[in-house]
């Protein structure tokens, strides 16, 4: 099949619109990178507690902690989204429902923000518990021995050391937050790959579109995991085997 590609589609305008379908890509990249961002740092820090916790003495805690991660991690992400975009909002009272649906800015960021955040704290909670678990038993009695309390137990001596075995597969994670903040356009988010169903839908060049999106995902990918791996070697003991 014979195809004229038309790259310069992108400094195109659409219909009585005042912004090229360039602009409207770098504008949906600008979501997608704001989305990936805030809603990673938010799970790194959830997970990071959730995980801990299911590794502690305290019972109830344990507890807790097993069924957020039970739920939020098998629940899947766009029911999840539905939810938090649909749902929540009315079942607060009525002023809160409102201000979630009306006078919030951007309610669909904040939502997708929220909901990719419990279902990638889930996931992240499980590799909290497993990089702790894998420490050697006998530092956690070391540790307590030298009348570290439990705090610090975990703040100096475990979690240093669970950080740099879990640290692989967080760049995985973070690169799995990067792609699944594409289930946002489904609450209306405009993020990249919803811009570039627009701009399929205005202009009819629908391989330049999501050709121009997919190389936008691979750059920002291939930059995650540049940098993530430049803070796992910075994390690497020297002398240590893996």
């Amino acid at each position: 099949m014979d195809y004229n590609w038309n790259w310069s589609v992108f400094w195109d305008f659409a219909p009585g619109e005042t912004s090229s379908y360039l602009h409207w890509l770098v504008t949906g990249t600008s979501w997608t990178l704001a989305t990936t961002l805030v809603a990673f740092i938010l799970a790194l820090l959830i997970g990071g507690l959730v995980g801990t916790l299911r590794t502690s003495t305290l019972r109830p805690l344990v507890w807790l902690c097993n069924l957020y991660t039970e739920v939020f991690r098998n629940i899947p992400l766009l029911v999840q989204m539905f939810i938090c975009f649909f749902v929540v909002p009315e079942l607060l009272p009525v002023s809160m429902g409102d201000y979630l649906k009306q006078d919030l800015p951007y309610p669909s960021f904040f939502s997708a923000v929220v909901a990719l955040t419990l279902f990638t704290s889930a996931k992240l909670s499980e590799l909290f518990k497993a990089g702790i678990e894998s420490v050697a038993a006998g530092q956690r009695g070391a540790a307590l021995a030298l009348g570290l309390r439990p705090t610090q137990m975990y703040l100096q001596v475990l979690l240093p050391q669970a950080i740099r075995v879990v640290f692989p597969p967080l760049t995985s994670e973070a690169l799995n937050t990067l792609k699944n903040s594409s289930v946002a356009l489904t609450i209306g988010l405009m993020e990249l790959t919803a811009q570039a169903r627009n701009v399929s839908e205005y202009s009819f060049n629908t391989f330049e579109a999501f050709t121009a999106a997919t190389v936008i995902y691979v750059v920002i990918s291939l930059l995650v995991t540049f940098v993530m791996g430049h803070i796992e070697r910075s994390l690497a003991i020297r002398g240590a085997t893996r």
